[in-house]
């Protein structure tokens, strides 16, 4: 009886895992192909106001691709996912939007800020879910 709880458990476990696995996998393959695409087209970003505002955006979404992955690895290791990644996401995609130009280290700022407040809303409405579902049962 306690083996297949055992068993059961290390499932269940590794299923969820499975989840989070695929997730930074997926993340960090979306973080490399952003990258090398902006990089490769990074004079015709700068070439205009427009696509300026484009290579601030490009890099703001390296932001959240980058910043699903950190917390993804933190959630396999088990810790809890903090300011502190937010700030490393941030700086990286800061510096890959300055290989670009000037302009866009402000537009990858103000789109980043403008797709983390989203995610922190997603994430709020998410928990609230799950826990009236707990409370329900």
């Amino acid at each position: 009886m306690i083996d297949a709880m055992i068993v059961c458990f290390l499932f269940g476990i590794l299923k969820a895992m499975a989840g989070t696995g695929s997730s930074m996998l997926y993340s960090i393959l979306l973080f490399i192909i952003i990258l090398s695409l902006q990089e490769m087209y990074r004079g015709k970003l700068a070439s205009s106001e427009l696509f300026t505002i484009l290579g601030g955006f490009t890099s703001s979404l390296l932001f959240v691709v980058l910043l699903t992955f950190i917390g993804n690895y933190q959630e396999t290791i088990g810790i809890k996912t903090g300011w502190g990644a937010v700030i490393f996401a941030e700086a990286v995609a800061l510096i890959a939007a300055s290989t670009v130009h000037r302009v866009c280290i402000t537009t990858c700022f103000l789109f980043s800020a403008g797709l983390l407040y989203e995610i922190n809303k997603l994430s709020g409405m998410t928990l609230t879910k799950s826990e009236s579902k707990t409370r329900r049962h």
